[in-house]
């Protein structure tokens, strides 16, 4: 084994949103990270959309399925029990170099659900805590948006003047205006002007152009930070007091040893609960920092429905716009006492710009244009005229929800898969069911001449949160209010694995922000794990 002799303040595992973010704010003060990340990087001009065979991509080696992507950085995950999919990509960027860039706030309310409606937990920490990470956070990311949405505190000026929300957008929101309902511009980390040194991101590639290997990573590796690619890690290694004192990693076909201060985890719900699950020790048998019995339990994802309307009208082929959500409606967030469910949705308008396959595909729905003598009408009714809702539903903890440790797979280094046990619960099927009569109900009111719909989605798994929670409590969770593991003082978690709950909202402004505030600690009151 290959011992690295430097002997780091801080290691990070994991090059995505969280670690990149985390790792630019400790750099900048002068601290030594080495992050490790077992994927590389991703050309900026990969999978250009002018190319014939760009979207082909999208289905084989850019698939957003690690399991049907199946590249050399990826590992595989048992879900034959789980009707959602995880979804996931390991590159410098993690994550975002699949995204689509919409990047909603909780709100404060979602921080305390345990106090409004008596179930799940309060986070422990507050929207006010957090608010100023937030405000950093769009800075760094160059977010467009508009200012004054009224489901929020206000916000300050957007780093960005807002994106189009498209001809497509403009139909929903008259059909909301109509309605009576919420609705707003997204708020997107694509920045519609020049912003820090970046040209605007005008979709012109299959991969994010606001993934954090643009945003944090050119200044975190220019403050000094080090990063090493295609570093698996296989777990964290413990002194005999139970401290961390760094971890082991296979690169290039050798076993080596980064030895650190502290052991900071950034590694996604899934990621992050097989590693401590496999970091095991005769003072931690059942997992590192696991005394609790709840790492890689309470797994959320956000469940998603989907519907689809065709319209008679031609709504063109911007480019302008982003790629994921233009706009969202929020006037069901909320618990309402009338319905019969706790907590509430989401509704998010996707951009449907003019890509051929995809459209063919179904997108999201996976309401494919069948073949036959009809396909080039069925096909021509859709291309071009098509609108799509997504439902975005709260998912509440529960125990039984599980990422373990499989018995019999592994990766290609031999470290044991993980295994995926979910279900969804009655309260999320019931928000579903209402979600998609709601979007059904607008493309009814926008005209829309067909409408399909679809209750789950599989293919929807992005959102891995949960599996390490937070909380004061150190039997009912597993890090404190700084990411700080209760067990392992030197050991942190700054990744979606630490949620308490999961809001109903696209979680990643929130897992930066929560980076960026650990990062003050250490930096601050917490720095002593460090000398």
């Amino acid at each position: 084994m290959a011992k690295i002799e430097d002997i780091a303040d801080v290691v990070v595992v994991g090059a995505g949103a969280s670690g990149a973010a985390f790792t630019w704010s400790l750099a900048q003060a002068g601290i030594s990270v080495v992050c490790l990340e077992q994927g590389g990087w991703v050309p900026t001009d990969a999978f250009p959309t002018s190319d014939n065979d760009a979207h082909i991509h999208w289905q084989t080696d850019f698939h957003p399925d690690p399991g049907f992507r199946g590249l050399p950085e990826d590992y595989p995950i048992n879900e034959d029990e789980t009707p959602i999919s995880p979804l996931m990509y390991n590159a410098v960027g993690g994550s975002l170099i699949h995204w689509g860039a919409h990047f909603p706030r909780f709100h404060p309310s979602d921080f305390k659900v345990k106090t409004l409606e008596g179930v799940a937990d309060d986070w422990p920490v507050t929207y006010e805590e957090l608010e100023p990470y937030y405000d950093e956070n769009d800075r760094m990311m160059g977010v467009s948006g508009l200012r004054g949405d009224p489901a929020y505190p206000e916000k300050p000026e957007r780093p960005c003047p807002p994106l189009s929300i498209r001809a497509s957008g403009r139909l929903m929101a008259k059909a909301l205006d109509k309605l009576g309902w919420h609705w707003w511009s997204s708020d997107t980390a694509i920045s519609s002007v020049r912003h820090h040194d970046r040209d605007p991101d005008m979709g012109n590639f299959l991969r994010s152009f606001a993934s954090a290997d643009l945003t944090y990573w050119p200044a975190a590796l220019e403050f000094g930070a080090r990063l090493e690619t295609h570093a698996r890690v296989r777990e964290i290694t413990i002194d005999d007091h139970g401290n961390a004192t760094g971890v082991l990693y296979y690169q290039d076909g050798e076993l080596k040893e980064q030895k650190a201060k502290a052991v900071v985890l950034a590694c996604n719900g899934v990621g992050t609960a097989r590693l401590l699950l496999n970091s095991t020790s005769s003072l931690f048998p059942y997992g590192l920092a696991n005394s609790s019995g709840l790492v890689g339990k309470c797994l959320m994802h956000h469940p998603v429905g989907a519907v689809l309307g065709i319209f008679a009208e031609d709504l063109g082929m911007e480019d302008d716009g982003p790629r994921g959500s233009t706009m969202l409606s929020q006037e069901f967030y909320e618990t309402n006492p009338n319905h019969d469910f706790i907590r509430g949705y989401d509704l998010q308008v996707l951009a449907y710009a003019g890509a051929p396959l995809p459209a063919a595909l179904g997108g999201l729905m996976g309401q494919k244009v069948a073949w036959g003598e009809n396909h080039h009408e069925e096909f021509s009714e859709r291309f071009g005229h098509s609108v799509g809702i997504t439902i975005m539903t709260e998912d509440l903890p529960e125990e039984h929800n599980v990422v373990a440790l499989d018995p019999e797979l592994t990766d290609s280094d031999g470290i044991p898969a993980p295994k995926i046990n979910y279900t969804v619960s009655d309260n999320t099927a019931k928000m579903l069911e209402h979600g998609v009569a709601r979007a059904k109900d607008i493309m009814n009111a926008a005209g829309a001449k067909k409408v399909f719909s679809s209750n789950l989605r599989r293919n929807a798994g992005w959102h891995l949160l949960g599996t390490a929670r937070m909380g004061e409590d150190p039997e009912r969770s597993v890090v404190d209010r700084w990411g700080r593991t209760h067990d392992v003082s030197n050991l942190f978690i700054i990744d979606g694995s630490i949620f308490t709950t999961s809001a109903c909202v696209n979680p990643t402004p929130t897992i930066q922000a929560l980076a960026l505030r650990t990062a003050d600690y250490l930096k601050g009151e917490g720095g002593q794990v460090l000398k």
